[in-house]
């Protein structure tokens, strides 16, 4: 996996330029799982097998990978304890608190516009 560096250039922060680190890490973490994952963590800290039944619909293979894309940006942090079998637990780190916050936000909007959106919805389909 290639991963772009971050330089001193302002593109480097540019989410609108394809090649900068921004972009990447927003693509990342900008996806239905990844923030469904982040919301359900919130405050607390979960086993894989409670987050799979708190993401209803999220195949093993999609929570897999969504929980390593965020350890590996930074905002879950995963702990393995020495049990047979392993007990491994997730809970968000600081930057992926402040994920959430926005993570929020988008909830609260979604809740404040379904009305508006459903009959949008409708007279489009019709």
């Amino acid at each position: 996996m290639v991963t772009k560096q971050f330089g001193d250039s302002p593109e480097d922060a540019d989410l609108r330029r394809a090649d900068s680190l921004a972009r990447e890490i927003f693509s990342d973490i900008a996806n239905k799982w990844a923030l469904l994952i982040v919301e359900a963590l919130g405050e607390r800290t979960l086993r894989f097998s409670e987050l799979r039944d708190e993401v209803e619909g999220v195949s093993h293979k999609m929570l897999t990978q969504n929980l390593r894309m965020l350890e590996r940006n930074g905002m879950v942090e995963r702990t393995v304890h020495p049990t047979v079998p392993p007990r491994v637990e997730y809970t968000l780190t600081e930057p992926g608190r402040a994920l959430r916050k926005a993570v929020d936000v988008m909830c609260d909007w979604t809740h404040r516009y379904l009305d508006h959106i459903e009959a949008a919805r409708s007279r489009f389909d019709n």
